[in-house]
């Protein structure tokens, strides 16, 4: 399959099968639906084109570049479908609140949904993308993302709904921009689209994680081409990002509930194969948060903790968990920002009232792949 580099520097239908499957591992259980996000693309590029894509070190410094998102809980979205104005309902909400036009589209995470919906509004406007992301990864708040590390403001955001509602923040700061768009969110059905973290494209170099859509599709094409010469899915996706495995077994409890604009809950996983007479229990808020194995922490946020479909390598989302599924639980080193002290602060476990420490997740496990 054709890498990232190769398909130059345009995005097409072509692409989204392996970038939405690799972003959905990346989104550690959250992000929103990743097929959702697929199908809203692949309509989107089949009517307007391919996005042309940049990486960061090649848009000009002073481009106007801001997220295109969903907030809220991902069990929400598989039921109340996303339509296909509400993104751009909020982009042009942030465009005449700014009173300047955007001029470059840049993801807030690469996870699920999350990946794939700035490739909807991209090609809907007309407008390129950056190949970069705030998390490496999927965070369940707004205030967790790089630009935040670096002192950049997620507000003016615009909010929009499927009943054309839109509302723009000025906030504060971005805990009090979390605080008030998630309230809104909850308001407008627990779920809104939302345009956010206005940067330059000289904060964009700075702050941004780049080439994570490349990755991705690294991730799924990795996935994918296991799956056609019938070899083993999960170690080909763990080889692209240094991931490593942490338990096999069958989900026997899922325990999960919306609350206040979250999905929030745990499964227990019963151990197979190596791991038979373990226990493997994986709490969440919207994405995977914790991994403890009959009582001993293996993984913790920020490391990413992903539950893949053990024939397939699939990744599964928090809301589809489900009695009986054979699974996978995988661990993947998070990026260096989140390992310094001020990343930690934002969204180390103890930030989720879990009272650990942080252990990046090769010392855990003793660097065994």
């Amino acid at each position: 399959m054709a890498s990232w580099v190769e398909q130059m520097r345009e995005l097409g239908v072509e692409s989204l099968e392996a970038l939405a499957l690799g972003a959905a591992l990346l989104g550690t259980g959250g992000g929103g639906d990743p097929y959702i996000g697929r199908l809203m693309a692949q309509e989107a590029l089949a009517e307007e084109g391919p996005v042309d894509v940049f990486e960061p070190a090649e848009i000009p410094d002073d481009a106007v570049c801001a997220m295109s998102a969903v907030m809220g809980a991902p069990t929400v979205l598989v039921e109340k479908l996303p339509g296909t104005n509400e993104q751009l309902t909020a982009f042009r909400a942030l465009e005449r609140h700014l009173g300047r036009e955007i001029t470059h589209i840049i993801c807030a995470e690469v996870g699920g949904l999350n990946s794939t919906l700035p490739i909807v509004t991209a090609a809907r406007t007309g407008l390129p993308m950056v190949d970069c992301d705030a998390m490496g990864r999927a965070f369940p708040e707004i205030q967790m993302s790089t630009p935040t590390l670096h002192g950049i403001s997620a507000s003016p955001i615009a909010l929009a709904d499927d009943k054309g509602n839109a509302v723009v923040i000025d906030a504060v700061d971005n805990d009090w921009t979390e605080t008030m768009a998630r309230s809104i969110a909850v308001d407008m059905g627990a779920a809104a689209f939302i345009s956010l973290f206005v940067q330059s494209g000289a904060e964009v170099k700075k702050a941004m994680i780049p080439s994570t859509l490349g990755l991705a599709e690294r991730i799924g094409a990795a996935i994918l081409d296991a799956r056609a010469s019938g070899s083993d899915p999960v170690a080909a996706a763990m080889e692209v990002v240094g991931g490593f495995r942490l338990f096999e077994g069958k989900v026997v409890d899922v325990e999960r509930k919306t609350t206040a604009g979250f999905a929030r809950g745990r499964m227990q996983i019963s151990g197979l194969g190596a791991d038979s007479g373990d226990d493997l229990v994986v709490e969440f808020q919207n994405e995977n948060l914790i991994a403890t194995r009959s009582g001993e922490v293996v993984a913790t946020v920020p490391d990413l903790i992903t539950v893949v479909d053990s024939d397939t390598g699939g990744p599964i989302t928090t809301e589809e968990l489900k009695y009986g599924l054979r699974v996978e639980v995988v661990g993947i080193p998070c990026h260096d920002a989140w390992r310094t002290e001020d990343g930690l602060r934002l969204v180390g476990p103890r930030y989720f009232g879990h009272e650990v420490d942080y252990v990046p997740i090769e010392n855990l496990i003793g660097g065994e792949t």
